[in-house]
């Protein structure tokens, strides 16, 4: 069963820079869009980007749009989400999600079980 895992999260100042890494493990990703998406207290999850499954194509929400950056290594069945500049309202656990379908004009549906997630907070 494919199951994904999240990391690289931590704690950094506004104005600073994270690289998220979205592992999947029994299986591979290759034939997959994958989205990243987030939850900030209080709210619901939001949809912060996604990649098509060849990479080639990416479509970002309009609050990240110019900072954050998603890429993909197939060969190491990863996805990336670089994230720059980062400001308070950025806060959240971050996961990603298999979609429904590929990445043309916005974000498919995610499908499939959410994993753990890693936190990311920014604050001075």
């Amino acid at each position: 069963q494919l199951e994904f895992a999240e990391s690289g999260g931590g704690l950094v100042q506004p104005g600073g820079t994270l690289r998220l890494a979205c592992a999947a493990n029994g299986g591979t990703v290759h034939q997959l869009a994958i989205g990243w998406f987030r939850q900030a207290p209080g709210k619901r999850r939001e949809g912060v980007g996604c990649i098509s499954r060849s990479g080639s194509n990416t479509h970002y929400h309009d609050s990240v749009q110019g900072r954050f950056t998603i890429s993909r290594d197939n060969s190491k069945n990863t996805v990336y989400l670089e994230m720059t500049n980062l400001r308070p309202e950025d806060t959240g656990v971050y996961d990603c999600a298999p979609l429904d379908d590929d990445v043309e004009i916005g974000c498919p549906r995610p499908f499939g079980s959410w994993g753990q997630g890693t936190q990311v907070t920014v604050s001075s």
